[in-house]
């Protein structure tokens, strides 16, 4: 068996980007990745602004406690201000440009408006509550890179330096395909020995979620022919294949033997639970992940293996899970394979849900993400475990 970091690292190897690309307007970028570097075409902000509302004025002007100045100007953020006469103040609201010549805004909560005029009651210090031009990004910088997945402040980051459009990697295509003879679809009607299929709509909302194009295989019967039937046809449309079912050691499970001869199966079994027959290899060249028919193994060898190399598949440039290590407020003796524990980050530690066979999901919805049990580690109250919030996940 492979050890989880060795079967996420020879996956890594293997992932070769979507090399198509287009361009894509702001508001439609949400999740897409970058195919190339941006930089800033503008400084921002474009000119010295009040940090305040306020009087602008230049320092070495003041004349001292209880005297007035004379007002020149007025200035709302969104005109261009007059040079500051001197010996006088402006009055600048929050966002305005500096006019030459002031070199210090003075909040108007520090002073006293008169007529035409205003009395400085406290100078603050000279530069003070001005925002220099460029404070945020100069022009030239590059401001994103590629292979980021654009998130909603970068989609602000971008609309700030006037950026309407980027060039992005195509969606990748994922075939989703369920195996089971057993499986019904939602909605119909479930005889004995049958059950709805729920690893369908859970691996459909996961490839979604990443920002992929889903081409839905549906259910494939545990029947050779037409398991092949549907590879094959998957292979031609698809960028990646990803399957539920049929890669463990059972008389009916199909689905590895009939890639292995339409292509390779490079490795097979992870030393992880639940998900330990995970399968890897290819369909005429296509890239197959074969997942266990479980459902709990369906989700966590999709988020904990899947998830990096189709991240990878589509570009992304940093694929590794952020994790967060928290105080065990459960007890486990040491097990033979790494495990992920559905389980719940609480504010005093993490909580181990009752139920963790491989075929629960209920106990995956009522947590909050994985705990981590690596090979051979038992777990006491009060130890540090590893923890993979579902929110980033996705």
């Amino acid at each position: 068996m492979h050890a989880v970091n060795a079967a996420i690292e020879a996956l890594l190897d293997a992932a070769q980007p979507v090399v198509d690309s287009e361009e894509v307007p702001l508001g439609a970028l949400l999740g897409r990745v970058l195919n190339e570097d941006v930089t800033a075409p503008v400084d921002v902000p474009p000119a010295d602004n009040s940090a305040m509302d306020g009087y602008a004025l230049k320092h070495a002007d003041w004349p001292g406690d209880g005297r007035k100045m004379a007002l020149s100007q007025r200035i709302p953020a969104g005109t261009v201000p007059e040079t500051l006469r001197p010996g006088t103040a402006a009055r600048i609201f929050t966002g305005a440009e500096v006019p030459e010549g002031a070199d210090t805004v003075v909040m108007q909560e520090h002073c006293e408006a008169g007529e035409g005029s205003v009395r400085i009651l406290e100078l603050a210090a000279q530069g003070a509550n001005i925002r220099p031009r460029a404070q945020d990004v100069a022009a030239g910088k590059t401001i994103l890179r590629k292979g980021d997945r654009l998130r909603p402040q970068d989609l602000g980051l971008l609309a700030s330096v006037g950026i309407s459009s980027a060039s992005v990697h195509r969606r990748l295509r994922v075939a989703v395909l369920s195996n089971g003879s057993e499986l019904v679809e939602p909605g119909g009607t479930v005889q004995e020995g049958q059950i709805y299929n729920s690893n369908r709509y859970l691996l459909d909302a996961l490839m979604q979620a990443w920002g992929f194009e889903v081409i839905d295989l549906g259910i494939a019967p545990d029947d050779p022919a037409q398991i092949e039937e549907l590879l094959l046809e998957a292979a031609v449309d698809a960028d990646v294949i990803i399957s539920s079912g049929g890669v463990s050691v059972g008389e009916e499970d199909h689905i590895k033997d009939v890639v292995a001869g339409l292509g390779a199966i490079d490795f097979w079994k992870i030393a992880i639970k639940p998900g330990k027959p995970f399968a890897f290899g290819h369909v005429n060249g296509t890239p197959f992940l074969g997942l266990p028919g479980n459902p709990a193994s369906v989700l966590v060898t999709a988020l904990v293996i899947a998830r990096p190399f189709l991240l990878a598949s589509q570009g992304v440039r940093e694929t590794g899970l952020l994790t967060f290590a928290a105080p065990a407020r459960f007890e486990r003796k040491a097990v033979q394979r790494t495990e992920y524990l559905r389980a719940r980050m609480t504010p005093d530690g993490i909580e181990c849900e009752a139920a963790q066979s491989s075929g629960i999901l209920l106990s995956a919805v009522e947590g909050n993400g994985l705990a981590v049990q690596p090979e051979g580690t038992a777990i006491a109250e009060g130890d540090l475990v590893e923890f993979l919030p579902y929110a980033l996940l996705l």
